[in-house]
């Protein structure tokens, strides 16, 4: 066997440590055992690793495998004492107390293992559940786990995720709800006239329409409501596609109120109704003549609906500070729950109320389209009253 080879050892904190002179003469005694060992050493490292991925990809749990991953650690530690022994750097009964200690160390650190494990095996379980949950269909449940390791930014990433998803879902239903009863509104809308109009056409063909005049009259109103909704729907699907391009100029708030108010009046005067315009001159803004004339008719037409019989609707336009338009009727106003969604389409502040009495209930979504566009706001202000007011950049 040959001699052993002295080892110098130097003492910290009452441990026994190997000094580097030990080591050399160790080498120099035996360089090609000493190059063998090594390589072995490093080779089984790698190879243990590569088995253990393998393995540890099968595993249930995080704590079995850094329970695994520790013993096997203190397992390699134990057979590079016995190589070391085997140079001689330690003696037979050197290297049996050694590997008695990595024993004892094994125990302690499965332990050590297993409780410190233990949150770390608690998250992953809720990370799981959550996700389960998710899968199910629950978008309101949360992981909630406060980690600053890579478990901890998944969680994070997993709840913002979950928040997205019921947003998502949330205007899916959203807009799910608004496409039927949008569907619903068209059907109705079409459905009334169009049955009108087929009434109207079968009395004339089988010659039994006391006055044929009017009843080419009435089918000629509804031709015109048909088109009329029609074009609203063509508009404001122009103006949400931001397709809607409005040449601006400068123009007369009071000659197109003006011109509204006169349009009107017959209507107006059918629902018993009187319209007025309050203006101290001329006003003018940057706009689109055509769309704004639309926008004060559409709020016109609107406060004739709702205005009470024997009342008055009034235009007025105020020229302090940015130019605002208020349309303002005497009836009870608009229900404290319409009042966010006035200017969505498809809404009636009354939902009994028909063509006849409540339009289509696009006037005011077009409106504010067409005020947006011009770079204006449009609102509903407080009671008394119903009173609908937009305000449009003054021209230079």
């Amino acid at each position: 066997m040959g001699c052993r080879i002295p080892v110098r050892a130097v003492t910290l904190a009452g441990t026994t440590m190997l000094s580097a002179v030990g080591w050399a003469e160790a080498v120099r005694h035996d360089p090609l055992g000493s190059f063998v060992t090594f390589v072995g050493l490093a080779l089984g490292t790698v190879a243990v690793a590569l088995a253990l991925r393998r393995l540890l990809r099968k595993a249930r749990s995080l704590r079995l495998q850094l329970l695994v991953i520790t013993l096997g650690a203190l397992g390699l530690a134990a057979v590079a004492a016995m190589l070391l022994a085997r140079l001689m750097v330690f003696d037979a009964a050197e290297a049996r107390t050694v590997v008695g200690v990595l024993g004892v160390t094994a125990i302690f650190a499965s332990g050590l293992v297993i409780v410190a494990s233990a949150p770390l095996g608690h998250d992953v379980r809720r990370l799981e559940s959550t996700v389960r949950a998710i899968e199910a269909g629950d978008r309101s449940v949360r992981a909630g786990i406060e980690r600053s390791d890579e478990l901890g930014h998944v969680a994070k990433a997993l709840d913002e995720l979950t928040t997205r998803l019921e947003l998502l879902e949330r205007e899916r239903e959203s807009y799910e709800a608004e496409r039927t009863a949008m569907l619903s509104s068209i059907g109705h809308d079409l459905r009334t006239p169009l049955a009108a109009m087929r009434a109207a056409l079968e009395a004339l063909v089988d010659g039994v329409a006391p006055d044929p005049d009017r009843y080419l009259r009435s089918m000629q109103h509804d031709i015109a409501a048909l088109t009329d909704l029609v074009d609203d729907l063509f508009l404001l699907a122009r103006i949400e596609a931001g397709r809607l391009e409005l040449v601006r100029a400068p123009v007369d708030l009071t000659e197109l109120a003006d011109e509204a108010i006169e349009a009107l009046t017959p209507v107006a005067e059918r629902h018993g109704v009187s319209l007025g315009l309050d203006a101290t001159g001329s006003v003018s803004v940057l706009g689109n003549p055509v769309a704004v004339g639309r926008v004060i008719r559409n709020l016109i037409d609107n406060a004739v609906r709702h205005a009470p019989t024997g009342s008055s609707v009034r235009v007025a336009i105020s020229n302090d500070g940015i130019p605002t338009v208020r349309v303002v009727d005497e009836g009870p106003g608009f229900p404290p729950g319409f009042v966010e969604h006035a200017f969505d389409r498809f809404t009636r502040a009354d939902a009994s109320r028909g063509r006849s009495t409540g339009g289509a209930g696009l006037g005011l979504a077009i409106a504010r389209g067409l005020v947006e566009s011009l770079g204006g706001r449009i609102w509903i202000e407080s009671p008394p009253g119903g009173r609908v007011a937009f305000e449009l950049p003054r021209a230079s």
